[in-house]
């Protein structure tokens, strides 16, 4: 592999958060620095409280962006962008565990915020899906007023890190609970949308919460996201998506076998969930986390077999940066979740993943808006002919 300066970058230096969180009205710091194994998942997420002893302590300051934004010249091979994202980013060790490996090769990452984790149980009639009654969801809320606030927590040492805070929607309606996202039209997407903004900027008032962290950061950060299940009709979203400015989306299947350079469809870039050939499998695969488990032993919980799944997991991904960086590039999409199915097998193989290949020469573990930002400042020939190479990771021989 050529070194990173030959695409016309810098080698990036190791920035280390101090991750501290400021309640300047309280007067105190919230230390969530947990020092945690690279790919354990045993961990005591529990932040320190620390007494500050003088007042007006400025907070932190966020991590920069690690892409390079600048035109390529003509010729000039593009570097390997990895986007991980994660749906919903409710509090478990596995985002600790993200945390840490994402700080010590440099990645960012995508958090893809559910609504419904800025509401305590019992004040979950502030949300009222399409379709549906006030206080429905097909997930469960945000727990107690405690749990609310560890999310606030978690939010903020998110963004302060240097990662990209987007949306997974609020109520989750997917085929077979009710009126679902397939089924919605643009103003009931406007409407999910405007819901999940409202409990974003809401979430003190809404939980009569008035101690804690304020959250760092705020609707306007927010520049896509991925629906649930999947699901919806790019004629009715991307009206949507306009309305709320966003700028990219994930959450169309590949239409195509393969690793391609996504395309930009009336004005949105559009990082589809990939469907590429898996050597461990033999097959074609949708690679994202849940599918993988479907397909591994039809979704059922063997705990017994997480180490299996962790690895096919882990070999799918390794053959799809393989054929994309030898060939046309193409941005990897790794889309996962924070849940432990199968005895949490697919989060430490995308965290094994995230941590080989993210410190790797001509490779940059990126954020989507931030690649979909360097995407807009190509020239526009050279960028369409990398959309025109030929699909890559399409089966054992491409």
């Amino acid at each position: 592999m050529r070194d990173r300066a030959s695409i016309g970058t810098q080698p990036r230096r190791r920035t280390r958060i101090a991750r501290l969180i400021v309640c300047a009205a309280a007067g105190i710091v919230t230390a969530c620095a947990p020092s945690h194994g690279a790919i354990s998942t045993d961990s005591d997420s529990s932040p320190a409280t620390i007494e500050v002893a003088q007042p007006g302590v400025l907070p932190p300051q966020r991590a920069q962006s690690n892409v390079p934004m600048r035109r390529l010249a003509p010729g000039e091979r593009p570097p390997q962008f990895v986007l991980f994202s994660f749906d919903g980013v409710g509090v478990t060790p596995n985002w600790d565990m993200f945390l840490e490996v994402a700080e010590r090769v440099d990645a960012r990452f995508t958090a893809l915020m559910t609504g419904l984790y800025f509401l305590t149980d019992e004040n979950r009639n502030h949300y009222h899906g399409p379709g549906h009654e006030p206080g429905q969801s097909a997930i469960a809320f945000g727990g107690n007023s405690d749990d609310v606030r560890t999310q606030i927590d978690y939010l903020n040492r998110t963004w302060l890190a240097g990662h990209e805070m987007g949306t997974h929607y609020v109520g989750h309606f997917c085929r077979g609970g009710g009126y679902n996202g397939d089924r919605w039209t643009t103003q009931d997407w406007i409407h999910e949308l405007d819901q999940f903004f409202a409990l974003m900027t809401n979430w003190r008032t809404n939980n009569d919460l008035h101690d804690g962290p304020d959250l760092l950061f705020g609707p306007d950060v927010v520049r896509g996201g991925r629906t649930q299940c999947l699901e919806g009709q790019l004629p009715h979203l991307i009206p949507a998506w306009h309305h709320h400015a966003m700028t990219w989306d994930s959450s169309m299947p590949a239409s195509n076998p393969g690793l391609n350079w996504p395309q930009r469809i009336d004005g949105i870039w559009e990082f589809p969930i990939p469907f590429v050939y898996s050597p461990v499998l033999r097959q074609r695969q949708t690679a994202l986390d849940y599918n993988f488990w479907v397909t591994f032993n039809k979704a059922k919980e063997q705990p017994e077999t997480a180490h299996r799944a962790r690895e096919l997991t882990k070999q799918t991904y390794d053959y799809m940066y393989r054929r994309a960086f030898d060939g046309n590039r193409a941005p990897l999409v790794i889309a996962n979740h924070f849940n432990t199915w199968n005895g949490n097998a697919f989060n430490p193989a995308t965290a094994d993943f995230m941590a080989e290949v993210c410190d790797n020469p001509e490779t940059i573990c990126a954020t989507h808006a931030d690649v979909a930002a360097w995407m807009d400042l190509q020239d526009p020939a050279v960028l369409a002919h990398w959309q025109q190479l030929p699909a890559t990771a399409v089966d054992e021989h491409r």
